[in-house]
């Protein structure tokens, strides 16, 4: 499984803030770290544990796909959501 590669921001080794992850690069959400009604509103808009998102852009916000949508969120929200980066092989976003 490939390691975020932004050191020493990552909380564990196999988890890593949303806005650390390589741009194009695929991860699945494992946990969202912030206040009650925010992980609602972030599970509203798609952002669920275990669903992949695409990170497309991070400057100077964070622009993402998920659940066949773009989303763009400040750096400081995709921060509180920690993801699992995917290899290229275990990968099945876009498919549909």
């Amino acid at each position: 499984m490939p390691k975020c590669g932004v050191a020493p921001g990552c909380p564990q080794p196999e988890l890593c803030p949303l806005n650390q992850i390589q741009a194009g690069a695929t991860a699945r959400i494992k946990q969202l770290a912030a206040a009650p009604e925010v992980t609602h509103r972030l599970r509203e808009m798609g952002f669920c544990e275990e669903q992949e998102v695409r990170l497309v852009s991070r400057h100077p916000n964070v622009i993402c796909q998920i659940c066949n949508a773009r989303l763009g969120i400040s750096s400081e929200l995709a921060e509180s959501i920690l993801v699992q980066p995917l290899s290229p092989a275990s990968q099945t976003f876009g498919l549909a």
